[in-house]
C-alpha cells in the first residue's frame, strides 16, 4: 500500500508542464474544428442520413495523445516513494554523579516545600533527560556514603532520589567528603566525559577531607565539576529543634549562609560551573542549564530506500500512444 507521507517529486519544476494538457485540449476543441473542411449544400433533402457513432467518438484519440503526454510529464518529474529507516550511535556517553546535601538545613523553606523535596523532583526530571548517560547518587551531611553506584538503570536513580530524607547521617555539611565520594565513583570511570553534581546549602563544618584536596583529586581525573549553592538571599526558616511530645521540627528564621567562594572555586578549578539556587524555579533553570551544556554525542544514520514510479509511468505512455495509433489506423481509419 502506497504510503503517501512518503511521496515525492525528485524534479517538481517538470510539473509546470502539465499546464499544457488544458491548453492543447482547448486547442484542439475549438481552435482545430475552424481548420476542418466543409462542404456546403443547398439541401440535404435527396440525400440519406446516417449519425456513426464512431464519427463521435473520434476526440477520443486526442484525449488518449494528451494523457499520454500528461504520464510522460509526470514521469519527467521522477515521482518516488521514499522510505527511512534510522539508526543511533551513541559515541560519547556521560557518567555523572550528583552529590547531594542531606543535612538539617537543607529542610529549610524558603523552597518549597522545602530544600530538599524541591530538589527531588527537579533531579528525577534532569535523570529522566539523560537516557543515554549513566548516572549514581552520592549523599552527604557530616559524613557521606555512596547512596546508589553509577548505573544505567534509571529506575534504580529515581528510586534512590525520591527516598532521599534528612537524618540519615551525622550532622554538618562536610563538602570535601561529599566531593571525594564522587570523585571514589569516578575515578576509574571509562566514559569519555566525567561529572559531579555538588548541591549543598551551608559551609564546610565537618568530614575529615578538605574540600581543596577533593578538588585537586577531580582537577587530575578530569572531571568536571558543576557546584550548586542552594537557598534564598537573606533570612529563611530553618530547622533548630524537634517538639518530645510530637515529633515535629520545629523552625525559626536564620540567616541564610552559603561558601560561595569555595563552590566557585571548586566549578573554576575542575573547569565547571558554579551557581546560586535561589528559589524552585531557579533550581529547575540550573538543571536544565547543566543538561544542555553536558550533551551526550551521538550519531544518527538515516537508509533511505527509493521506489522509483517514472517507469510505470514511460510504459503508461507508451502504451496510451499504442492504443492511439490502432484505433487511428483501424476502427478511425475511414473517418480521419
Amino acid at each position: 500500500m502506497m504510503n503517501w507521507s512518503n511521496f515525492e517529486f525528485l524534479n517538481p519544476a517538470f510539473l509546470w508542464l502539465l499546464i499544457l494538457i488544458p491548453l492543447l485540449a482547448v486547442w484542439y476543441f475549438f481552435v482545430r474544428k475552424r481548420d476542418a473542411a466543409v462542404l456546403t449544400l443547398p439541401s440535404t433533402k435527396g440525400f440519406k442520413t446516417k449519425t456513426s457513432f464512431l464519427a463521435k467518438l473520434k476526440p477520443v484519440l486526442y484525449v488518449l495523445r494528451l494523457l499520454a503526454l500528461a504520464a510522460i510529464i509526470l514521469a519527467l518529474a521522477r515521482p518516488r516513494n521514499v522510505s527511512v529507516s534510522k539508526r543511533t550511535k551513541t559515541n560519547r556517553g556521560i557518567d555523572i554523579v550528583m552529590a547531594i546535601d542531606v543535612s538539617a538545613s537543607m529542610l529549610a523553606r524558603d523552597l518549597k516545600p522545602n530544600r530538599l523535596e524541591a530538589l527531588k523532583k527537579v533531579a528525577v526530571d534532569f535523570v529522566d533527560r539523560r537516557p543515554n548517560d549513566r548516572i549514581g547518587i552520592v549523599v552527604y551531611a557530616g559524613e557521606s556514603f555512596t547512596q546508589t553506584p553509577i548505573t544505567s538503570d534509571k529506575t534504580i536513580v529515581k528510586r534512590t532520589i525520591d527516598r532521599l530524607q534528612w537524618g540519615q547521617l551525622e550532622g554538618g555539611t562536610a563538602i570535601g567528603m561529599g566531593l571525594g565520594s564522587g570523585v571514589n565513583r569516578l575515578k576509574d570511570s571509562k566514559a569519555k566525559s566525567k561529572v559531579i553534581i555538588l548541591l549543598t546549602d551551608g559551609v564546610n563544618n565537618a568530614g575529615n577531607i578538605d574540600p581543596t584536596t577533593a578538588t585537586e583529586l577531580a582537577k587530575e581525573l578530569g572531571i568536571k565539576v558543576y557546584t550548586i549553592g542552594i537557598g534564598t538571599n537573606g533570612m529563611a526558616d530553618f530547622p533548630w529543634s524537634k517538639d518530645p511530645r510530637t515529633g515535629m521540627l520545629n523552625f525559626r528564621k536564620q540567616q541564610v549562609q552559603i561558601d560561595e567562594d569555595l563552590l566557585k572555586n571548586i566549578a573554576k578549578e575542575t573547569q565547571g560551573k558554579y551557581f546560586r539556587a535561589t528559589d524552585n524555579t531557579s533550581l529547575k533553570e540550573i538543571y536544565d542549564e547543566i543538561d544542555s551544556l553536558e550533551k551526550t554525542k551521538i550519531e544518527e544514520f538515516k537508509y533511505y530506500n527509493y521506489q522509483e514510479m517514472y517507469r510505470d509511468l514511460v510504459f503508461l505512455a507508451l502504451g496510451l500512444l499504442l492504443l492511439e495509433f490502432l484505433l487511428r489506423n483501424t476502427l478511425f481509419k475511414s473517418f480521419i
